[in-house]
């Protein structure tokens, strides 16, 4: 049975992480080879897209962090979670909810939504 928790917390940790090497790691050991990730404003596919997607979003917002918001809940192996990203000790001023896919517990597919976001983010 997978553990909802477990996976939405490292998807953040994933996004928090600076250090490519480590990045790239986490991403192989917990996203299938051929995922896919889509939301909005970007598109990436396999593990070097979705590394080049976050390597992106920390270089535009370099003192912002992610952090989850609520509780993650799922079924089967579909997993929804809100997330924010924004400065430490503030309210997030971007805001989002992704839902998961899985294949034996590994991240297959990423479908973001965007709930909040500034005019000019």
């Amino acid at each position: 049975m997978t553990d909802i928790n477990k996976v939405a917390r490292g998807y953040i940790e994933l996004w928090n992480e600076r250090t490519p090497s480590r990045r790239r790691e986490m991403l192989a050991t917990h996203w299938t080879s051929d995922a896919k990730y889509v939301d909005p404003l970007m598109t990436g596919d396999g593990l070097d897209g979705v590394d080049a997607l976050i390597a992106g979003v920390q270089q535009r917002f370099p003192e912002f962090k992610f952090k989850l918001i609520g509780e993650p809940n799922g079924f089967g192996e579909h997993v929804r979670f809100s997330w924010g990203l924004g400065p430490d000790g503030a309210d997030s001023p971007i805001k989002g909810t992704d839902f998961a896919e899985l294949k034996d517990g590994r991240i297959r597919s990423i479908t973001g939504f965007l709930d909040q976001v500034p005019q000019g983010a």
